[in-house]
């Protein structure tokens, strides 16, 4: 009976003690898992959506979103969580999975502007601030928008069309998918090029920043146009494929190339006096920008501002060397 009394005290003693230290404490870091009882887990956490590459200039801007948040984690605490999606549905569904992990802000490169756009909206109706790359979206929901100067490549390409092509000649153009980056450069370039009534655009296809679709799509257009005078790349990568296109074909009409983005192997063409006379600088590495801005939204303080815009410099023969990396993956 004695035994009895003191198994009873000491289990009355036991639940006493669990039910005083429940709630209290807060010394070791808690985790998410739900427990209504323990500390809510204060870690900041940056959600990464992007599309999916394996290179080229997608590539390199994967790997610099990495590295940057990689860094962010290991100098601030912050955590992050990298989405990569090939389509724009795949894309939708990678952002509703942040959502439900209650990230503190987002960072966003749109596959598509106008098919990402709601879901846009939907990150800011969840009061998550959305940080936007590269291509823009068709509403307000973005905090904060960092991209290149893409109505200024397509302005200074076109400016520089009208002065090697002394204002006549016929142009192909070589675009990108449906997005605010494709229209702003297109619209861009055919401003500049329209200001010369002696040059005309004759073709304008995309290549859907691709260097194979776009060597088949220069493949067809250099059939069907026995003449052609220069092409308008909207990318570096695509204009590796209109390179190959015009060797392949034997074309000796084509003057030259220009593309944009600044890809090692587009230099090295620039360098050697090959087709590639000009190209913009749209360096990859503006996302690093954007995981910087990401990582002070998630720490409560305001933006220094809401566009940031990198400049679209003119990379030729003449200043090549000021920008060319041999080491660089991009």
């Amino acid at each position: 009976m004695k035994k009895l009394l003191m198994l009873l005290l000491s289990l009355v003693t036991v639940f006493g003690l669990a039910a005083c230290g429940g709630g209290g404490g807060g010394e070791t870091g808690g985790s998410s898992s739900g427990d209504s009882g323990g500390e809510a887990d204060d870690t900041l956490k940056i959600g990464i959506s992007l599309p999916s590459a394996t290179h080229g200039w997608m590539g390199a801007l994967i790997d610099s979103a990495e590295k940057q948040a990689k860094a962010l984690q290991e100098s601030d605490g912050i955590e992050y969580v990298m989405t990569n999606a090939a389509d724009p549905n795949k894309q939708a569904n990678d952002v509703d999975d942040l959502i439900a992990q209650d990230v503190d802000v987002i960072v966003m490169l749109p596959i598509e502007s106008a098919a990402l756009t709601p879901v846009g909206q939907k990150i800011k109706d969840a009061g998550i601030p959305l940080v936007i790359v590269d291509r823009e979206l068709e509403n307000d929901a973005a905090t904060v928008v960092v991209k290149g100067d893409n109505e200024g490549i397509g302005v200074n390409a076109g400016k520089f069309f009208a002065e090697q092509l002394g204002g006549k000649g016929k142009i192909v153009e070589i675009s990108g998918p449906p997005s605010s980056v494709t229209e702003q450069r297109g619209s861009g370039f055919k401003e500049a090029v329209e200001a010369s009534e002696g040059m005309e655009i004759i073709a304008s296809q995309s290549g859907d920043f691709s260097t194979e679709k776009s060597l088949e799509v220069m493949q067809n257009i250099l059939q069907a146009n026995p003449q052609i005078d220069a092409v308008f790349t909207q990318d570096d990568g695509m204009a590796l494929g209109v390179l190959q296109a015009i060797e392949e074909a034997g074309r000796t009409d084509i003057q030259f190339v220009t593309g944009a983005g600044g890809a090692k192997q587009v230099f090295e063409d620039i360098k050697n006096d090959g087709l590639m006379k000009a190209t913009f600088l749209y360096s990859p590495t503006m996302v690093e920008d954007a995981v910087k801005i990401a990582a002070d939204l998630a720490k409560g303080e305001e933006p220094a501002e809401t566009m940031v815009v990198k400049e679209a410099t003119q990379v030729t023969k003449e200043n090549v060397d000021e920008f060319y990396d041999p080491e660089s993956k991009f």
